[in-house]
């Protein structure tokens, strides 16, 4: 069976402020449970532990000011 989630230009953009900021205090380090949460909600799926480097790559495209 292989496993899918949806990547980062799936819940980017519907991820609320507060848990862009969480991400974007550590886009290396693991997500924080509350943010994982809300990317399964967002997606109907699994959220990963930790972002790839495909999600990486596309949220530091689409960062804007999140204040």
């Amino acid at each position: 069976m292989v496993e899918t989630r949806a990547g980062a230009e799936h819940w980017w953009p519907h991820l609320s402020i507060d848990g862009k900021h969480a991400l974007l205090r550590g886009l290396e380090a693991p997500l924080d449970e509350r943010v994982r949460a809300e990317i399964a909600e967002l997606t109907g799926g699994d959220a990963p532990e930790r972002l790839d480097a495909e999600d990486v790559r596309y949220i530091t495209t689409q960062i804007e000011a999140v204040d």
